[in-house]
């Protein structure tokens, strides 16, 4: 009975349970969950849904942040924007971290609940199969931590990417590199999607830095803890100690655990991570922070405003209110924001699609065997909504929302620097302007990657000073050198006891000493030994194969005595070269006993013996034209004008000239012109003299011309790059013949090219040199130009890190008095056996017109000057004749007749008494030049008393001059 008692009451204690337990569960959810509740309780009759598909591996540390901050920006948005007819809805899957779940999820939501979007899809390989999912049934897919380059705008057309394309990272870490001036770097890569995708445009970028990728570290993303051990092993053996990580945040935290274990955490490496793990570094274990120390990371830059801090206040409580037990931090980062600004995009680009509740999936005509995705069909809505997506623009809490491409674009990225517990921001980097220390002090349109602009670094192992990059290992071999092994000119390069057995061959010469000494002088220890190198058979391209063993990987380097040419530049690298060099050719030295009969002719060209003749007539011409009107010694028969031209302007060479010249003009020429001819016969006595005296050694040949033109054979050294040089000269290469030693080159010249010898040998200076202080005598001699070579240099393997240190230590041995010492143990004083021989090298060139073209343009310039301007004068007295109306031939004779008439003198001094006589009777000239001047064609004669010497002297001047018609008696005697 008690129990029926209680019966009546038991409904009704249910139904106070059930109530009570409602009002708790309301107050426990979040107030954003309560508040879309009321909403769409409220607002159900005056809205519309679109519903959201939304795929997340929701048991990640980034699943769960955007997941969260995705319902926070439904709630925000619609908060702010009441009005809105449109509700987004969203409908979340788990994907667990698969591609097959992401596609069962994808399926499921456009099948069963005809989602207008998708939402989410973390990983690149997810969002790449859920893309060309969206394309074909055309719902727009949109992702906000896919990165991978290979997803495409352009391959997938409705996958939208609302982060950062990885790619966009990679020139930041170039510039990065750059500004460290490291040449090699290693990248270690996660052996997935993720990883393989972005690994070609870091090589790009690292290249573009000038340095290069020697390898590839790949990392599987399943490796156990042995497996990355042994690959970080196989790193430390290399030179290399810059590392470029692009892992995932999950195997990133293992590897750097390990990276640190195996003691490469320490002063000297240098690793720099991409944002993928440089984003999570607030999620990471503490310990895993701690095997950081001195990493260095980009991420993109998100800008601080009052909007960014108010909502990751409000996330942090939410978070830490839904996820109590997370492991992690509860730091937000940039994924957070972008799913963010994801959620107003779409939602805004949703109010914006006019929509219809009918407007579903269309159906498309299913045939037997159709697949899922047929069934689906297509989003009547989809093509609308994309459109929206990509044309809106806000200013979202990550920064500028703006799609191109169908992807975001990057304004900046920080440069950050792992010291203790967190990661501390030291620079920035952006497209335009490169490296700075903040945003503020950009420099428009200068662009740096100067580490200078960095704040400063704490490397790996607490170190302040940039590592260099590289090292020599301990544990590694010595670097294998390889060395030529030749039989001449061993004072360069000589290797004994080679081929020896159990015997270590013996390496010595210049280039030996000069290769020990750079070592030396490097601020570091380079184990390395001799390996000498010998070709068997023909030897022409001795030194070309020799390096090409670099190339080859069969030597870590050559040194010899090895010429820097530009085909062996293509497969190694030289350093600076240790001694300059040019090809130059030597010739025995003739003793011409026998006088040229013509040498008097070998100091001026034949060029300039040309010009100088012409101005001699030239200027003899134009003092006849100034001097003919005025002066008797310039006047006569034809003949005798041409002969005095010839004989007045030939006779200045030796200043003989007897006739005077009265015109100021024909002085001021003759002026001019004697200065001319005291120079050209003053450098032909000194060139003349120069040849009569060192006529006696000569040069058999001068130049390679006429080795070519003679058809001479020449030697060069065995193995020498001379050969090319003579073949691309146009030398006929059956003419070469190879020598492998002074003493032959010696033989070979002595024989000369008729007698099974040579005529010249064309070799590099050093040699020449070299040779010549052997024969320290008169018999050789060094003529032609020097072809220019760059030098002889050491080779190493292109890309070698060693090299710019080596071209700093060659400078230091090179400058000081390291080299000459080296030189003197080697070759002793051959500077002054060839200074004793400098006579023989002498060469007496001919006298050419260039050297005296600026006295004959001077000489030309006078001589045509006063030509012309005694042409105007006489045309300005005979201006009556050009006035006349005669014709122009009339004009011309009677303007010849005038020139060749005795000008008058005006200037005629009184003299009494005296008794002058015209000479002109005496000497016979015609009636025209009958009225000479009488002041200079005159004498003086006392007059006398006795008509009997008048009458004499009279008959004595008339009987000199024929009878004419105007003229019967003797000149008349003027008294004055």
């Amino acid at each position: 009975m008690k129990n029926s008692r209680f019966c009546p009451c038991y409904p009704s204690s249910l139904l106070l349970q059930f109530f009570l337990t409602f009002c708790i569960s309301l107050l426990c959810l979040p107030r954003e969950s309560i508040l879309v509740y009321a909403q769409n309780s409220s607002e159900a009759a005056t809205t519309t849904t679109v519903d959201v598909g939304v795929i997340l591996d929701l048991d990640s540390w980034v699943g769960k942040m955007g997941q969260s901050c995705l319902l926070m920006a439904v709630s925000d948005f619609y908060t702010s924007n009441p009005t809105y007819k449109t509700r987004l809805v969203l409908h979340t899957r788990d994907s667990n971290r698969d591609i097959i779940d992401a596609a069962s999820a994808a399926i499921d939501l456009l099948q069963n609940v005809q989602v207008k979007a998708l939402v989410g899809l973390q990983k690149s390989f997810q969002a790449q199969f859920v893309a060309n999912v969206g394309t074909k049934s055309l719902v727009p897919v949109v992702s906000f931590s896919a990165t991978s380059p290979e997803l495409s705008f352009v391959k997938t057309p409705f996958f939208v990417r609302t982060a950062l394309n990885d790619s966009c990272q990679v020139k930041a870490i170039g510039d990065m590199i750059k500004a460290c001036e490291w040449r090699e770097v290693v990248i270690m890569y996660e052996n997935s999607d993720y990883g393989r995708d972005s690994v070609p445009y870091i090589v790009n970028a690292v290249q573009e830095a000038n340095a290069r990728v020697p390898y590839r570290s790949i990392i599987s993303s399943e490796a156990t803890d042995e497996q990355i051990t042994g690959e970080l092993y196989k790193l430390m053996s290399m030179q290399t100690r810059v590392f470029v990580v692009h892992v995932s945040c999950t195997l990133g935290s293992r590897l750097f655990v390990k990276i640190r274990e195996a003691g490469m955490m320490s002063k000297g490496y240098a690793w720099i991570i991409t944002d993928g793990v440089t984003e999570l570094l607030s999620s990471m274990n503490s310990s895993v922070i701690e095997s950081m120390q001195g990493v260095l990371g980009v991420k993109p830059h998100v800008p601080r405003s009052k909007e960014l801090d108010n909502f990751t206040t409000r996330w942090r409580r939410k978070f830490l209110m839904d996820h109590p037990n997370a492991s992690g931090s509860d730091q937000l980062c940039i994924f957070g924001l972008w799913a963010y600004d994801s959620i107003r995009a779409l939602a805004t680009a949703a109010e914006e699609v006019p929509y219809k509740r009918s407007s579903g999936f269309k159906k498309l005509n299913i045939v037997a065997n159709s697949t899922d995705l047929t069934k689906i069909g297509v989003s009547q809505l989809g093509p609308e909504l994309r459109s929206a997506i990509l044309g809106t623009t806000f200013t979202g809490l990550s920064g500028e929302f703006k799609l191109i491409d169908g992807q975001l674009q990057s304004s900046a990225f920080q440069i950050v620097n792992v010291i203790g517990s967190e990661a501390t921001v030291i620079g920035f980097w952006t497209p335009a302007n490169g490296i700075s220390r903040t945003l503020e002090s950009l420099e428009k349109n200068k662009y740096s990657t100067n580490i200078n602009n960095l704040r400063a670094i704490i490397w790996p192992g607490e170190s302040t000073v940039k590592p260099k990059g590289w090292e020599i290992p301990t544990s590694e071999k010595k670097l294998r050198i390889g060395v030529p092994v030749k039989p001449g000119f061993t004072e360069f390069v000589k290797v004994e006891n080679f081929g020896a057995t159990n015997t270590e061959p013996k390496v010595t010469g210049f280039v030996i000493d000069v290769f020990k000494a750079v070592m030396d002088s490097l601020p570091y220890a380079v184990p390395y030994e001799f390996v000498p190198y010998r070709k068997s058979g023909e030897n022409s391209s001795y030194y070309n194969d020799m390096v090409y063993e670099v190339f080859r990987q069969h030597y870590d380097a050559v040194v010899g005595d090895t010429t820097i040419v530009e085909n062996r530049s293509l497969y190694a690298d030289f350093p600076l070269p240790y001694i300059e060099s040019g090809v130059v050719m030597v010739v025995p030295i003739k003793d011409d006993a026998k006088k040229n009969a013509w040498i008097f002719l070998h100091p001026l060209t034949s060029d300039l013996w040309l010009t100088t003749g012409a101005f001699f007539i030239l200027t003899g011409l134009v003092i006849w034209v100034l001097e003919h009107r005025i002066n008797n010694d310039f006047r006569g028969s034809p003949s005798e004008q041409i002969g005095t031209v010839f004989y007045f302007s030939f006779s200045t060479l030796v200043f003989t000239q007897k006739e005077k010249v009265m015109s100021n003009l024909s002085r001021f020429v003759m002026i001019i012109w004697l200065f001319v001819v005291l120079i050209i016969t003053s450098s032909y006595t000194a060139s003349l003299t120069s040849l009569l005296t060192v006529q006696q050694l000569q040069p058999t040949v001068t130049d390679i011309k006429d080795l070519i033109k003679n058809g001479d054979y020449v030697g060069y050294q065995t193995g020498s790059f001379v050969a090319g040089l003579m073949e691309s000269m146009n030398f006929d290469p059956k003419k070469l013949k190879p020598y492998s030693n002074a003493e032959e080159y010696g033989d070979a010249l002595n024989k000369g090219s008729r007698n099974g010898g040579v005529a010249a040998i064309v070799d590099e200076i050093p040699y020449i040199k070299l040779f010549l202080a052997k024969y320290c005598t008169s018999k050789y001699t060094i003529v032609g130009p020097t072809y220019k070579a760059a030098g002889f240099g050491f080779a190493f393997p292109r890309g070698s890190p060693l090299v710019p240190d080596i071209s700093r230590a060659i400078l230091n041995v090179t400058e000081g008095d390291k080299m000459i010492a080296i030189e003197k143990t080697w070759f002793g004083n051959q500077v002054d056996c060839l200074e004793q021989r400098g006579g023989a090298n002498l060469s007496s060139d001919s006298l050419s017109l260039d050297s005296f073209l600026g006295l004959f343009f001077i000489a030309g310039f006078t001589s045509v000057s006063a030509f012309l301007i005694s042409v105007i004068i006489f045309l300005r007295e005979n201006k009556n004749i050009l006035a006349s109306q005669l014709p122009v031939r009339q004009k011309l004779e009677s303007l010849c007749k005038e020139f060749d008439k005795k000008k008058k003198q005006k200037n005629v001094k009184p003299i009494a008494p005296a008794l002058t006589v015209d000479l002109s009777d005496v000497t016979g000239n015609s009636g025209s030049t009958a009225q000479t001047d009488h002041q200079q064609n005159s004498f003086t004669t006392i007059i006398c008393r006795s008509p009997d010497v008048i009458s004499q002297l009279d008959q004595g001047l008339s009987s000199t001059e024929p009878s004419s018609p105007d003229r019967q008696h003797p000149s008349p005697v003027e008294i004055t």
